[in-house]
């Protein structure tokens, strides 16, 4: 009798917060996973070290291999080796701030690095199921609250880069029959989520600053209103988009709007701290086109796929902030330096 293989998956951006949860949901339901990680000097799998295993054992289910979403013919190449049944595509220069210093390198890597995915999927002659990670920044300064057919107003380049990227999953979606699916998630966070985001920048300073190593955190736009989740829930809904019957796009949010204001007392207060005492403004941290308000309306997702979300903001921070408090005190202050990638 032939044994059936176990499915093949291939997570582009797996050392990012989205593609280390998602390998280990994807492991846990008995795929074979396959991360695209970028060559470097130095090693930046600190999110995915706990489940990556030595090419030597002799039943592997995690692999690793250089690619990059510049290179289209290496794509080409590792496609037609690993013959995925499921791409997932979370690769991208994500900080929306850092976008506007540099728009071409975003643009490159966040719009165009898409459609070179798409093509080196049609040039293998592989048939997977694919998963665009699309974003709410497309919404941009289009009123909330924001569904599947709301207009899409980015402002700024990430945003523009993540439309591109959008349509032209769609495009092929249409043209070539692709099962290809975008995910257009709101902001979803979680102990992982880099050090530059406004959430985990909140959640760091908090704990710092109870340890007595840190006195003030400088913040910018206060006013933001935003619809933040828990990431791990959100790699679960990316797995269900691909198990659909049909391919579609589906918008994954919690339908509930705090102000980076309200995450800062969530989150102060949980560590028993005032944050008006610590909080400090600094223009530098003002994007040139601000997002007033990004709130999703989910309802296709909980229709469709069954997807409903069960940790909003205030359960969010207490997460975070305990995660914060406990690394630090475990592994004090290099643990700062180590989690910036």
């Amino acid at each position: 009798m032939t044994e059936t293989r176990a499915k093949r998956a291939i997570i582009t951006g797996i050392t990012g917060q989205d593609g280390s949860y998602l390998a280990e949901l994807l492991l846990a339901k008995g795929y074979e996973v396959h991360g695209f990680i970028r060559r470097s000097s130095s090693f930046n799998t600190q999110r995915i070290d706990h489940i990556y295993e030595v090419p030597q054992e002799e039943v592997q289910k995690l692999f690793l291999h250089f690619a990059d979403l510049t290179d289209g013919s290496r794509l080409v190449t590792l496609l037609n080796e690993i013959q995925p049944d499921e791409v997932y595509n979370l690769a991208a220069q994500s900080h929306v701030r850092v976008s506007f210093d540099e728009p071409e390198y975003t643009a490159e890597t966040t719009g165009l690095g898409t459609v070179r995915l798409l093509e080196a999927i049609r040039s293998a002659g592989v048939s997977p199921r694919f998963y665009q990670a699309s974003s709410s920044e497309m919404f941009g300064a289009t009123p909330p609250p924001q569904n599947e057919e709301t207009p899409f107003y980015p402002r700024s380049p990430y945003g523009v880069a993540k439309v591109y990227s959008y349509w032209i999953t769609r495009n092929y979606r249409e043209a070539y029959d692709l099962f290809a699916c975008n995910g257009i998630l709101f902001n979803h966070e979680s102990p992982r989520r880099g050090g530059t985001f406004v959430t985990r920048k909140i959640t760091r300073a908090v704990a710092r600053i109870a340890a007595g190593q840190q006195t003030e955190l400088y913040m910018g736009n206060l006013d933001s209103v935003r619809d933040w989740g828990y990431a791990p829930e959100y790699v679960e809904g990316m797995w269900r988009m691909l198990q659909a019957d049909e391919p579609s796009d589906y918008v994954l949010a919690t339908n509930t709007a705090y102000t980076v204001r309200d995450f800062l007392e969530l989150s102060f207060s949980h560590a028993g701290l005032e944050w008006e005492k610590h909080v400090r403004f600094d223009e530098r941290y003002l994007r040139p086109t601000e997002v007033d308000s990004l709130i999703g309306d989910p309802s296709k997702a909980k229709e469709v796929l069954g997807w409903v979300p069960n940790v909003l903001p205030p359960r969010l921070a207490q997460i975070m902030v305990d995660a914060d408090i406990a690394a630090l005190a475990t592994e004090g202050t290099h643990y700062v330096d180590a989690v910036q990638s």
